[in-house]
């Protein structure tokens, strides 16, 4: 790898580390983009499919549920493939899953394109960090990482954005197709600028069965979420569905401890700070993906306003995170972790609990402003994790540690967004039966079918409970967050 690094200097001189850098950012970028962008659409889906949230949630849970698994599956597809392989390989199938949900005509075909792009995106976005490694000699990597990071965290702030205008202006179906420029264009860059070779040394051998296992407990545990209030936590399908989860995962956990080469080391978490900020980390992917999938739905099917409006809601906090995330690296350079990494959960805290006092008559201003003071805690706290969860790891394993938290943090986005969107549908449909306790349609659950004032009402209640849960949740987290004290 590094002879061909080599060449690639000497063929493109020295601009060519930021030629690989414009190359890698491109793929992530779309990826990063398809993340969130997919949200302020999930009215209109709804609406087109004639489907209620519990069912049009799964966009957004099926992308970051795919990604949770394939993030363990980097390592082996660099050492087996080759990193231009992978890279171009897997923008090829991002394109054709993005121009799949362009083109569905079932809600099931968008949900199958969803899970396809999320597959690619945890594959590829580890990838990025391993050829700047390359390319980057040692005294400028934390430039190219804190560049190709903005990058990362700007897609999200601006996709939003772009998403809500292509929505009002062509339909939801655009905004399927909005990551598929960049994709295109960084793939054909990767065809010239990323290095083509496998890793050296021995092959390793992909543990099928360990991914398999992971990758079924996940979604088995997720399904359990959704329909366990709707069926019943005992029902048939349900409480055999939760024991094979946890056979599943004892089964993938014993695996990774007897395993030479583990997807995930469970050894990792006898390490108290790295527990704890494992713990923290899918705490934080809860609250960033679970509040970006609520926000969207509350502007418009609250406040009544545009998808471009919901974007424009979401595109400041994402500014926002992105200039807080250097301050948040330098006061885990400066000062015990545990500062920046509470001061995080408590403005995330106070961020959800405002959110949870607002309805149709607050302010667009002030549920923005809101949103962006949760996202200065995540900016603060969230470099502060990855410094004092790996501080006392061996160097050896900083980057199974890293790619762990990575996992958590996914994890807890898919979780987050699952359990908020059950909770939003609990509450509104038990608001709906307190307002309409002899009707029919509250009884079979059918919230979509009530008169348009009282669907908002029972749904303005359902979204206040989820944001003041959520924050409750990080408040709680504050115990986990005390770990780190001595770090």
């Amino acid at each position: 790898m590094e002879q061909e690094v080599e060449r690639l200097f000497a063929r493109y001189g020295a601009g060519y580390k930021w030629m690989a850098l414009v190359t890698v950012m491109l793929g992530t970028l779309s990826t990063a983009v398809a993340t969130t962008v997919v949200n302020v659409a999930i009215p209109d889906v709804m609406h087109d499919f004639d489907v209620g949230q519990r069912e049009a949630h799964w966009l957004s849970t099926g992308f970051l549920a795919a990604m949770t698994t394939a993030i363990l599956l980097n390592a082996w597809a660099l050492q087996r493939f080759g990193m231009r392989r992978v890279y171009v390989f897997g923008l090829l199938v991002f394109v054709l899953a993005s121009l799949l949900g362009v083109w569905a005509a079932a809600l099931e075909l968008v949900i199958l394109a969803r899970v396809l792009q999320g597959l690619v995106a945890g594959v590829l976005q580890p990838l990025a960090i391993t050829l700047i490694y390359q390319v980057f000699p040692q005294r400028q990597r934390g430039l190219g990482i804190g560049l190709f990071g903005l990058g990362v965290i700007l897609g999200p702030a601006i996709g939003p954005a772009l998403g809500g205008v292509l929505v009002d202006a062509v339909g939801w179906r655009a905004v399927m197709a909005l990551p598929v420029p960049t994709a295109v264009l960084g793939g054909a860059l990767a065809v010239f600028l990323v290095p083509v070779r496998r890793g050296a040394g021995r092959r390793v051998q992909l543990d099928w069965l360990s991914v398999l296992m992971l990758g079924l407990a996940v979604t088995g545990l997720l399904w359990s979420m959704v329909s366990g209030q709707r069926l019943g936590w005992t029902s048939w399908p349900v409480l055999p569905t939760l024991i094979a989860v946890l056979g599943l995962s004892l089964g993938f956990v014993a695996r990774q401890l007897l395993a030479r080469e583990p997807l995930l080391d469970p050894r990792l978490y006898q390490a108290p700070a790295f527990a704890a900020g494992s713990t923290i980390a899918l705490l934080f992917g809860a609250g960033l993906f679970g509040s970006t999938y609520l926000i969207p739905l509350f502007v418009q099917e609250i406040q009544e306003l545009s998808p471009t409006a919901a974007g424009l809601v979401l595109m400041p906090a994402g500014l926002v995170m992105a200039a807080a995330f250097p301050l948040g690296g330098h006061l885990a350079d400066r000062v015990r972790t545990v500062v920046p990494i509470a001061a995080g959960l408590v403005i995330m805290a106070l961020s959800c609990l405002a959110l949870g006092f607002a309805g149709p008559q607050t302010g667009v201003l002030a549920v923005t402003a809101w949103v962006a003071l949760g996202r200065v805690g995540l900016g603060l706290g969230m470099p502060a994790i990855q410094t004092g969860s790996l501080y006392r790891l061996p160097l050896s394993r900083t980057a199974q540690g890293a790619g762990a938290l990575q996992f958590s943090q996914q994890l807890g986005g898919a979780i987050g967004v699952t359990s908020l969107a059950v909770l939003l549908e609990w509450r509104a449909l038990r608001e709906a039966r307190r307002l309409l306790p002899d009707d029919p349609v509250t009884k079979e659950a059918l919230l979509t079918s009530i008169p348009p004032e009282l669907y908002r009402e029972a749904y303005t209640v359902g979204f206040q409970w989820s944001f003041l849960v959520l924050g409750l949740v990080f408040v709680l987290a504050l115990a986990a967050a005390g770990r780190f004290a001595k770090y």
